[in-house]
């Protein structure tokens, strides 16, 4: 059975995997090795994990994992970017786990979270191009809003990122 709880130190090591096998999945095929290896160092090395692990405040509220047979399957978490406004920064599911709802009861529980604060909407980023969670979001309810320049891009990079936006 599936357990979504809010993360622990003892989950850190799960969500860097679960993130990092997440992002290679999705980006392997369309972003540059280089630019995949800089998002990952920065963002699911065991420190900075750990530090979202045990900081929590209303721009983080800190990662959700879920749980199955006490090994982590998905992590995600998000914020308030505004008084009314929550984003999803990141939400990564086992790649082999996919179509199976557990990214749905991750952006649930972050929703509700974010409701918690009175968040009227809610904004993701996706990269132009993620045929994964692009059609997530969009069965969500979430649409279209602009592009801007991805996140990341450095050197040659000329990713792009879409934003979307859904009311709560």
């Amino acid at each position: 059975m599936i357990k979504i709880q809010k993360a622990i130190a003892s989950h850190v090591a799960g969500i860097a995997k679960v993130c990092t096998e997440g992002y290679w999945a999705t980006y392997g095929e369309t972003h540059s090795k280089e630019y995949i290896k800089r998002v990952v160092q920065e963002f699911y090395n065991h420190d900075r994990i750990l530090d979202e692990v045990t900081e929590e405040s209303r721009s983080w509220g800190g990662y959700f994992v879920a749980i199955e047979n006490d090994e982590v399957i998905g992590a995600g978490g998000g914020g308030m970017i505004g008084d009314t406004s929550g984003e999803i920064f990141v939400l990564y599911i086992d790649p082999s786990r996919r179509n199976e709802g557990i990214g749905s009861m991750l952006l649930d529980v972050i929703t509700t979270q974010q409701k918690q604060y009175n968040a009227a909407e809610q904004w993701v980023s996706v990269q132009k191009g993620n045929d994964k969670g692009i059609p997530f979001y969009e069965a969500r309810g979430f649409q279209l809003e602009h592009e801007q320049a991805g996140y990341g891009n450095g050197g040659n990079d000329a990713y792009i990122s879409l934003r979307y936006c859904r009311p709560l």
